[in-house]
């Protein structure tokens, strides 16, 4: 039984970001080709050998930074992952593009990988599964204790809708406008397992259901627990899951920047709390601000993007993007946040790339090789 332990959570601070892509051919547009980037016969180059795997889909592809131990040097493993991906598949003379939905995806006419984990998946899960080309942004923290990374994945869970609001660069569904700012988060919302997690008490109920679903058949392993933010059993980390993919490293920055200050903040604060986990629950054994309210201030996310606003901690008032991001920035001494902020959405630059230019302007516009020259 393919499940995880405590053993893991070994050290604090760390970092692994993983990315997903879709290969696409010399216009931009989707292509089954990463059988050939994993499957090939040329040997990825370093950094990326051993780091890059194909998704459900074969023109969705993961890559994974090696272990980062200096936060300082995130960007350079960022990019040096990035660059040798984009060499890789331009020795098959394909590009790379990150968005978190292709605008130009029309999943009908697209094939599914064949591995074996994902044709289980396919017949296991159906519809759902079938139409998922969804591409998204990891970014892992490692903890130093199980009990810990479980306390801090329960108080990220405020900060994921108005860390999707940020990233949200999704609009486009199977060619059309969907009125969305990210509509990934709903069509990958759609699969089981998915979305706001609820409470957990420790790490050992955690555990406990991750064992459940692998023991009930719900999973076949503790990997398709795909909540938007978890302990990771197997590498230690806690594992945000929120993000839209992106095209541009130096977006990706500021969200691991913003995830690592936040875990490692909450760390702290949970060393400094004699009994971190005490404190008056609600009916449905929640703390804090309720599941269906976290569930809220998500749709928000998705539906707005930058113009949202979110029900607060305290579940009494209101506050918009904007006060969000300069709390944080000043509470955490952090400046990605703003960055992100100021700039132009990603779902509002596509848009209007697509309004004013059409839509192969936007396919060359999503191609990472362009932003990372």
């Amino acid at each position: 039984m393919d499940t995880g332990s405590a053993s893991p959570f070994e050290r604090m601070g760390t970092l692994g970001v993983e990315e997903e892509f879709y290969v696409v051919d010399g216009e931009g547009r989707p292509t089954s080709g990463s059988d050939q980037l994993v499957y090939g016969d040329r040997e990825p180059p370093e950094p990326l050998a051993g780091r890059i795997d194909h998704e459900l889909f074969k023109f969705v592809i993961e890559t994974q930074t090696p272990l980062i131990e200096d936060s300082g040097a995130v960007r350079d493993h960022v990019v040096d992952v990035r660059e040798a991906l984009v060499d890789h598949a331009d020795s098959y003379g394909l590009q790379v593009a990150g968005a978190g939905l292709h605008p130009a995806a029309v999943w009908r006419e697209l094939d599914h990988a064949e591995k074996p984990r994902y044709r289980s998946q396919l017949d296991r899960i159906q519809y759902p599964q079938h139409r998922n080309t969804t591409a998204g942004l990891h970014v892992h923290v490692g903890v130093d204790d199980a009990d810990k990374a479980t306390w801090i994945a329960n108080q990220v869970r405020w900060s994921l809708p108005p860390l999707l609001a940020l990233s949200a660069n999704s609009p486009f569904w199977n060619g059309f406008d969907t009125g969305l700012a990210s509509a990934r988060a709903k069509v990958f919302e759609a699969l089981p397992n998915t979305g706001m997690p609820g409470y957990f008490a420790d790490f050992e109920a955690y555990d406990r259901f991750e064992r459940q679903m692998v023991e009930h058949g719900s999973i076949e392993d503790r990997g398709e627990v795909w909540f938007d933010v978890r302990p990771h059993t197997g590498h230690g980390t806690v594992e945000v899951r929120t993000p839209d993919g992106q095209s541009d490293p130096d977006i990706v920055c500021a969200f691991v920047e913003y995830v690592h200050a936040l875990v490692v903040d909450l760390a702290e604060r949970y060393e400094d709390e004699s009994d971190p986990t005490a404190g008056d629950a609600t009916a449905d054994g929640e703390r804090g601000l309720r599941r269906e309210l976290l569930d809220e201030n998500k749709w928000r996310a998705v539906r707005h993007g930058r113009e949202a606003d979110f029900v607060d901690r305290d579940g009494d008032s209101v506050v918009d993007l904007a006060t969000v991001v300069d709390r944080e920035c000043d509470r955490l001494d952090i400046e990605g946040l703003r960055f992100l902020f100021e700039r132009e959405s990603g779902a509002a630059r596509q848009r209007r790339i697509r309004e004013d230019a059409g839509i192969d302007a936007l396919c060359r516009d999503l191609l990472i090789d362009e932003h990372d020259a």
